[in-house]
């Protein structure tokens, strides 16, 4: 099978949105780990890993670093569990057009997608499951995998490798993400970025940061797939 682009999506804000539930698990998973939640209440999540997330609402607290990693492990498998125990599918809202264009890329031959998102597999995957597109993405690189987003491409790049014999370029590779952060970490492996405006993040915002190609959302199927699928040079 000749590919010929890789097209890595994030999940919150870009695939789907999850309701207030999120939020509440992680606080949960906090306190039952740490004795707190920090800031969970009021931190901005929007971009960020989830791993992230942790040592910044807890360094809020007054936790040390040492204190944080000793246990971040079981926080981390303590709020998967908790949210694949309590997320239901009412939860999880399918954004517009999402469907329409995973099943157009999935039927093209020379079109590989993934996942390149600042979720935990467990949870993130949870959350694809739900309303059944999981199903579209063999592979993705996750917030297990690193605390920075912009280490996710590469390692995004060489799962494909492996998963597939073919070496994607940076100039065959899409990043499709909802936030600035998104946009940076394409910038970071020189890859193309699109940017929809269907989180936190208005056009015009997203606009500033000079993405390849900005939407305010995915529901123009058509449009959307000719922006990923023009050739662009290395």
């Amino acid at each position: 099978m000749m590919y010929r682009t890789l097209v890595l999506f994030d999940i919150d804000g870009t695939l789907l949105k999850v309701g207030s539930m999120n939020r509440r698990v992680l606080a949960d998973a906090l306190i039952e780990v740490y004795g707190t939640e920090g800031s969970t209440g009021s931190h901005d999540f929007s971009g960020k890993m989830d791993g992230a997330i942790i040592y910044e609402v807890l360094s809020s607290a007054g936790l040390e670093h040492r204190e944080i990693s000793e246990k971040f492990d079981k926080a981390r498998q303590a709020y998967i569990a908790l949210f694949r125990e309590r997320a239901r599918r009412e939860d999880i809202t399918l954004l517009e057009g999402v469907r329409e264009l995973l099943d157009a890329l999935s039927a093209r031959s020379d079109t590989l997608l993934g996942l390149l998102t600042g979720n935990f597999e467990g949870s993130g995957r949870h959350k694809l499951k739900l309303p059944d597109i999981d199903r579209y993405f063999p592979f993705g690189a996750f917030a297990d995998d690193a605390l920075d987003r912009n280490d996710l491409p590469r390692i995004a790049l060489e799962r494909a490798r492996r998963m597939t014999g073919t070496n994607f370029s940076p100039a065959q590779t899409v990043i499709i993400g909802d936030t600035e952060h998104d946009i940076r970490c394409a910038r970071a492996l020189d890859a193309r970025s699109i940017a929809v405006a269907t989180g936190n993040f208005t056009m015009e915002e997203l606009a500033r940061h000079k993405p390849g190609a900005l939407f305010s959302n995915l529901a123009g199927t058509g449009d959307v797939l000719a922006e990923i699928l023009t050739p662009q040079h290395s």
